[in-house]
């Protein structure tokens, strides 16, 4: 029986084999483009990202591999049938067909007039059948398929052979083991002299490996929507919950029940330019039930909701202890054991600050964190630090504190870590002091943070960071 190629048409000429060649190259060529792209993908399992980057890469790499191998076939010539005898490759020449995935692709031909049918080789491999066995009809070929997808072949073929339309449908088949596979099927009708159908040819191709990709890709799409969502919204609430707890003055606090003198706060949160999600600073400051002021800043480890409701909890525990009557070295060690018997542990860095406005003494105590600068008369100078280890690290540390009498016009800077972007901690010291002469001559608390965000806050960090600013 003819092949379908020549089946309802007059013999083409078969392309030039250079030209098919070039297009092979080029088709390998960018194969291995891919596939180095492929092998860079992150393909770690907590990165939905670099999953769904891996699962596109090995999508296309599965085209290539299809396109690749179909001009493979093109350049061969037309699948033998089965039965026919096998050309052998050139000496020297590998056989194409082998470990390729031209096996993946069949054909065959339906002779409605003689009720005759003609598979290729590459078809019974594909279906699982026994080649010594005689090709299925048109009304056997259901039997293999999948029965959800019966009706679509059954309305695929009689399309074709009624109303003359081409075959063009993907359905599922059942090998012989038990095995499913996935086929996309092409075809078209063959018209006899009088205008009938005579016959109908049709390729059929093994997509399965194709879908299963396609599924990943769409599973790692899907995974990769959902964290998204579930960032922004973590993202949002975080923010809620800073705005909620940090608090939302940017001016004079005063204290009605200390005489005349007062504190000029300002303050500022700088966010961190490589993440959507808050991290666990805080600055605060409040008056105390006996006149005195509480000044604080900290640093919880960690981001997102986690580490604001952290924060939440120990600036609550914070404020609680100070309106109590703690100093702040004990204040501290209370604060260190707190951390340590929280279900998730943590660990932190803080300043305490009490202020007596009347002797406008400052009584401090630290955890690990930067000390404060105090700028007077033009010139800035760290704080001497008492004993003080990070919270949670240690359960038993002690806290010592210090005083430091503090100056009409004097001016206090308490920040976390990371206020000076890509410098350690001394360099970041020795940047904030050089703006001395800048800070003292400003006017108002508000005027010396915008002189530090303008200066650091516009550089690329890597953490988020709080500064605060008190002056007598």
């Amino acid at each position: 029986m003819p092949s379908h190629v020549f089946a309802d048409h007059a013999a083409a000429q078969p392309p030039e084999r250079g030209t098919v060649d070039a297009l092979i190259s080029q088709t390998r060529r960018l194969r291995g483009e891919v596939d180095a792209v492929r092998r860079e993908a992150v393909a770690d399992r907590g990165d939905p990202a670099g999953r769904w980057q891996r699962a596109l890469c090995d999508l296309a790499v599965h085209q290539l591999d299809d396109l690749d191998d179909h001009l493979a076939q093109l350049r061969e010539g037309p699948p033998r049938a089965a039965g026919e005898p096998a050309v052998p490759p050139a000496p020297g020449a590998a056989d194409p067909r082998r470990g390729s995935l031209l096996s993946r692709v069949g054909s065959a031909e339906w002779n409605l007039l003689t009720d005759e049918a003609s598979w290729s080789c590459e078809l019974y491999q594909i279906l699982g059948r026994d080649p010594a066995a005689p090709p299925l009809s048109l009304d056997e070929l259901p039997s293999l398929v999948h029965a959800d997808d019966q009706p679509l072949l059954t309305a695929m073929v009689t399309d074709c052979l009624i109303d003359g339309k081409p075959i063009d449908g993907e359905f599922r088949i059942v090998r012989p083991g038990g095995g499913v596979r996935h086929v996309h099927m092409m075809g078209e009708p063959v018209l006899a002299a009088d205008g009938s159908t005579a016959s109908m040819w049709a390729v059929l191709r093994d997509v399965s490996e194709l879908r299963r990709s396609r599924l990943t890709l769409r599973e790692t799409h899907e995974s990769l929507r959902r964290r998204r969502e579930t960032e922004q919204t973590e993202h949002r609430l975080a923010v809620e919950l800073q705005e909620a707890v940090l608090p939302p003055w940017r001016g004079s606090l005063r204290f009605p029940h200390g005489g005349p003198a007062r504190l000029d706060l300002a303050a500022h949160y700088l966010p961190s330019s490589v993440g959507a999600l808050i991290g666990g600073d805080w600055y605060d400051a409040m008056e105390l039930p006996d006149g005195h002021a509480l000044l604080s800043v900290g640093d919880l480890t960690g981001n997102g909701v986690t580490a604001a409701s952290g924060m939440a909890m120990l600036l609550g525990a914070v404020r609680g202890m100070a309106v109590a009557g703690a100093m702040p070295g004990r204040l501290m060690g209370w604060l260190n054991g707190l951390l340590d018997t929280t279900v998730r542990p943590a660990i932190g860095s803080a300043i305490c600050c009490r202020y007596d406005p009347a002797t406008r003494l400052l009584t401090w105590a630290q955890a690990g964190h930067p000390a404060p600068l105090l700028f007077r008369d033009g010139t800035g100078r760290t704080l001497t630090p008492p004993t003080g280890a990070l919270l949670g690290a240690a359960p038993e540390a002690a806290y010592e504190q210090a005083e430091v009498q503090l100056r009409p016009r004097d001016l206090l800077l308490l920040h976390t870590d990371g206020l000076v972007p890509r410098h350690d901690r001394d360099t970041a010291t020795e940047l904030l002091l050089s703006l001395a002469p800048r800070l003292t001559e400003a006017r108002t608390a508000e005027d010396c943070v915008r002189t530090v965000v303008e200066e650091f806050g516009r550089d690329p960090r890597e953490d988020d960071a709080c500064l605060l600013i008190a002056r007598c």
